[in-house]
């Protein structure tokens, strides 16, 4: 039982603004955020809730983070407090990228902020490099793990293979793993421990009983999750409906409602999705442009994820007629954060009443540990992407023998760009410095570059 009462949901909605607020550094930050405030400070719920329902989280599309925070929000006040910490969770998120969007819309040409995202663009390179390293060693701890991420890279990379096939493939693989008995498929899969401090369920608040709101029906589970499929869908099929499939709103309301169902993995492996296709295919924006849009969402708070409100903005800007080009933009970002999110309630309020039969399933386990290990082969593919626009003017195609692939040519090195990415690549590896820190660094070392005329 509880060891004291519930905090009241004014109380909840605070200290979920409070966590909105802060909530910078990527998907690992947040939620070693949430676990400081949650677990250790204000002790709601304890160690072993807290990593089952991120476990749980981890096998959603989108990004688990936010999911998290629904969970936990329900968990404690239910629908309305899962509502409550997702709003709040992401709102901050959706006003600063919204913000930079305008600024980057009206004065990107300008020369003090192209140095700047000069700057950030190096970061970011050095950051999703990190990742890499950071989810490859959690994960890749057996052979055929490390086959399964080499695979994805080289499937990605090499042969353009589309990321929902990779994802779909490594869940199969895994699936046949945990049913044939190999050892790789027999871990837990998803995060190990968050925080440093270990409290105990039975010292918390919510205790270790199930609080009796989650005991809800089937039924229940339904109706509520039908409000938000409705939320979700039917702005998409008015869209479709009344401007046509070839409409740029339409188009980006079916491609990131596809990718809230198909994105495995967290933000990193949904941004290089989003890069194959809102890049490469729909020609939305160019590739320097997609890595200033992920430096405003490293350098403002909430989901990095929310680089695709970017992403949004900048095709419908470009794309939409008969509206003004910010008006434009200003609707495709947040029509890009409507449908990326609005799934993300669906998924925590029709899955987490039933969580407790997933808790010990080993072929589900299994599927996500192969998907993780997939997504550390997809992380690398978007490292060496970003890089390699980063630090070479020129890229050629190679197609021949099945590959789809872009190569650097090596007379077009950049060598202020290089010499940025190797200073941010010590920054983070060597001195240790966060992501925050990195970033605002290298936007000064742009900035001072283009000063003495450098860039």
């Amino acid at each position: 039982m509880p060891n004291r009462p519930y905090p009241s949901l004014a109380e909840a909605t605070r200290i979920w603004a409070r966590i909105g607020l802060l909530s910078f550094g990527g998907p690992a930050g947040q939620i070693a955020l949430m676990h400081r405030i949650l677990v250790e400070e204000r002790r709601w719920l304890g160690e072993r809730r807290f990593l089952h329902a991120l476990n749980y989280c981890m096998l959603l599309p989108g990004p688990e983070a936010m999911q998290l925070a629904v969970y936990i929000g329900w968990l404690m006040h239910r629908t309305a407090g899962g509502i409550i910490a997702g709003v709040l969770f992401v709102l901050p998120g959706v006003i600063a990228i919204m913000g930079l969007s305008w600024i980057y819309a009206l004065y990107g040409n300008v020369g003090a902020v192209e140095a700047l995202f000069f700057g950030l663009k190096a970061a970011v390179v050095a950051i999703v490099v990190q990742a890499v390293m950071r989810i490859g060693a959690r994960t890749l701890n057996h052979a055929a793990l490390i086959a399964i991420a080499a695979a994805s890279f080289v499937a990605i990379f090499g042969f353009g293979v589309a990321f929902p096939l990779i994802i779909l493939a490594a869940g199969l693989i895994g699936y046949v793993g945990a049913r044939g008995g190999v050892p790789a498929f027999h871990g837990q899969g998803g995060h190990g421990a968050v925080g440093g401090a270990r409290v105990d369920d039975a010292d918390t608040l919510l205790g270790e009983a199930a609080p009796e709101h989650t005991e809800v029906s089937r039924a229940y589970a339904f109706r509520v999750s039908a409000v938000f499929l409705i939320l979700w869908l039917a702005p998409v099929a008015l869209l479709f409906a009344a401007l046509g499939p070839a409409d740029v709103f339409a188009r980006i309301a079916g491609f990131f409602s596809i990718m809230a169902v198909v994105t495995f993995g967290g933000a990193y492996a949904v941004l290089a999705y989003v890069a194959q296709e809102a890049v490469q295919n729909f020609g939305w924006l160019a590739p320097g442009e997609m890595l200033d849009g992920l430096g405003m969402a490293e350098t403002t708070p909430g989901p990095l994820i929310m680089v695709t409100q970017f992403v949004g903005f900048m095709g419908a800007m470009r794309e939409a007629t008969g509206l003004s080009p910010l008006m434009a933009g200003t609707l495709g970002g947040l029509l890009t954060t409507w449908v990326t999110f609005m799934p993300c309630f669906l998924w925590i309020f029709l899955g987490a009443p039933f969580i407790e039969r997933l808790r010990d399933n080993r072929v589900l386990t299994a599927a996500l540990t192969a998907i993780t290990a997939a997504v550390v082969g997809v992380i690398l593919n978007l490292a060496v992407w970003f890089g390699m626009h980063v630090v070479f003017d020129e890229l050629r195609s190679v197609a021949a023998i099945g590959l789809d692939l872009e190569v650097p040519v090596w007379s077009s090195v950049d060598p202020a760009a290089a010499a940025l990415v190797g200073a941010a690549l010590l920054a983070v590896f060597r001195v240790r410095l966060g992501p925050v820190t990195t970033l605002a660094g290298c936007a000064l070392a742009g900035m001072a570059l283009a000063a003495i005329g450098w860039i």
